[in-house]
């Protein structure tokens, strides 16, 4: 890891380049309670290119409460590097006070305190007025969209991603690469795209068929931007038929491909690029494991792991930039391109508190034209949570979100053990807060729903959560192949993150009985999200609103059913 302090020394101890980052000018504001709009978006403009990121925005139009991790663990290379920082370390890393705006919107601790103070965060008509502050600055400002866009809420599964489409066309990108969108189908993806007014990118969207690269999605596309040739280079997630079901595209096959990275690289620098860009839906580790084998890229922009990072991280002469999820952020990167060779940058994340930020009032307007249609459905109110329960999605083990859905599960299915798959995406609710149906479908929206019910041996079951654990706690980075780890309930278990798949989870234990789980043994199983076809049972979301709405008032007591080892 590098750390804040060091950041200006190693970089111009490693090449020319220099940097800086705008974010302790707001984190001291922040700590004075000071934040205004102007004190927000100021930045001291410099060089002659200028980058703006958005990504992970999982269809929230509107303003949301997010929670940020309180673990997030790092394996191998990255044990203690960030993003597998979090909390009071996140914090001592930055210099961020504690109860600043900063800690709120960037770590976990006392977040439902904080919240009722600081307010909501994002929404795309905030967002908008910072893009469309920073274009005043700078008006050939490239605005670059990392993917996970037409996916998460109850909008955006009814009108087939439309809704994003109408307001992000409005927002005027240059340029988007993908993941989730593509579990919309192939023939709606397709569809979509051809009628896009920019750039759908994707070096690694090959025809499946052929094993050819695909005409809907090239590589890159150049711009000329300050006088500079800039190649932005499109990396779609590279696991799709793995996290996410194959059998909805086909046609398409993903995978990282750093090798035929490395010739598109060459061939834009071939053609004059002098800045090369790589738009990135491959997760942070896997970004910086591949900006150590393909030279030429300037610039990261990260997307898929919803990491928020202050500064960029350097790898080489790459730097790479993270900024965020759910609209809670934007990134603005300022590059100084001389002689076709980055000399410099400034960065700054952005925060969208939204009580701050004045909204554009035109985004404003069709964000509600497109949600009108469903007013009714969306402000249903089902129950309500406790004083003293929050409701979050994010960590590697559990969310108290997921904890709800498992016991929904558990519950409306009646079964033995449920799971939940460990995605990052879906909005916070506050305690004492009603829950509405909008509520539910964020943190449910998918287009493949079924909530099933099916018997697994024991045996089965650890290979199950071993076969998961791999894919988030391989050491090599490139076998990363998903979210968190998948949420259980009615079910404990021990995990040493620093074990061989096969050997992690141990002490798998039945919590109704307090029984050991029997390798010989079946169990009712219930879960949702399955990826094979034709799975069959009713949407989760009916699922969970049953559940929430016999409940009244939701109540969860601290989940302490998994122990983790080797962190």
């Amino acid at each position: 890891m590098i750390s804040r302090r060091d950041f200006l020394q190693a970089s111009m101890a490693a090449t020319a380049l220099y940097g800086a980052s705008s974010f302790g000018n707001w984190g001291k504001l922040a700590a004075q309670q000071a934040l205004t709009q102007d004190k927000l978006l100021e930045f001291d403009t410099f060089g002659n290119v200028s980058l703006i990121h958005i990504t992970d925005i999982h269809a929230q139009l509107k303003p949301i409460y997010f929670r940020e991790p309180s673990i997030n663990i790092g394996v191998g290379g990255n044990k203690g590097a960030v993003p597998h920082v979090t909390g009071a370390d996140f914090r001592k890393l930055y210099g961020i006070d504690d109860g600043s705006h900063s800690a709120y919107a960037l770590t976990y601790n006392d977040f439902a305190s904080l919240a009722q103070g600081y307010g909501k965060m994002g929404g795309l008509d905030r967002v908008s007025t910072v893009i469309n502050q920073i274009r005043a600055d700078r008006p050939d400002a490239l605005l670059l969209d990392g993917g996970d866009t037409w996916h998460g809420s109850y909008t955006c599964y009814q009108t087939q991603g439309q809704d994003m489409v109408n307001v992000m066309n409005a927002l005027k990108p240059d340029a988007m690469t993908f993941h989730w969108e593509f579990t919309l189908g192939s023939e709606r993806v397709n569809e979509i795209v051809e009628g896009l007014p920019f750039a759908a990118l994707g070096q690694n969207i090959f025809d499946a068929e052929w094993d050819e690269p695909t005409e809907l999605f090239p590589p890159y596309k150049f711009f000329e931007t300050g006088g500079v040739k800039v190649a932005v280079i499109g990396q779609a997630f590279p696991y799709m038929p793995i996290a996410n079901p194959g059998w909805m595209f086909p046609e398409y096959t993903f995978g990282i491909r750093d090798e035929r990275m490395q010739e598109m690289v060459d061939e834009v620098r071939a053609k004059g690029a002098e800045l090369v860009v790589c738009l990135s839906h491959n997760g942070f580790d896997v970004d910086k494991q591949m900006a150590g084998v393909v030279t030429g890229i300037d610039v990261i922009l990260s997307g898929h792991t919803h990491d928020a990072l202050p500064e960029p991280v350097l790898i080489g002469e790459t730097i790479i930039v993270a900024s965020g999820s759910n609209g809670k952020f934007v990134s603005r990167v300022d590059l100084d391109v001389q002689n076709g060779r980055m000399m410099g940058f400034r960065h700054k994340l952005i925060p969208i508190f939204s009580d701050v930020i004045e909204p554009d009032q035109a985004i404003t307007a069709l964000i509600d034209e497109q949600r009108a249609p469903y007013a009714d459905q969306l402000s249903e109110v089902i129950g309500k949570t406790a004083d003293d329960t929050l409701l979050y999605r994010r960590g590697n083990f559990n969310g108290s979100w997921d904890d709800l859905i498992c016991d929904a599960l558990l519950s409306e299915r009646e079964a033995d053990i449920a799971l939940s798959p460990g995605v990052r995406w879906g909005p916070s609710i506050l305690p004492g807060q009603e829950i509405t149906r909008e509520d539910i479908w964020n943190v449910t929206s998918m287009t493949y729903p079924e909530a099933y019910r099916t018997e697994m041996t024991g045996e089965f079951l650890h290979v199950v959560l071993e076969d998961v654990a791999d894919n988030l706690f391989n050491p090599d980075p490139y076998y990363q192949q998903g979210g968190d780890m998948v949420r259980t309930g009615g079910l404990g278990y021990r995990i040493d993150v620093t074990k061989p798949q096969g050997s992690r989870i141990t002490e798998m234990t039945l919590l109704k009985t307090g029984e050991l789980i029997d390798p010989a043994k079946s169990y009712q199983i219930a879960g949702w999200a399955s990826v094979n076809q034709g799975t069959e049972g009713p949407p989760i979301w009916d699922v969970v609103e049953s559940h929430i709405r016999k409940l009244g008032t939701v109540s969860l007591a601290e989940n302490t059913s998994v122990t983790v080892d080797g962190v």
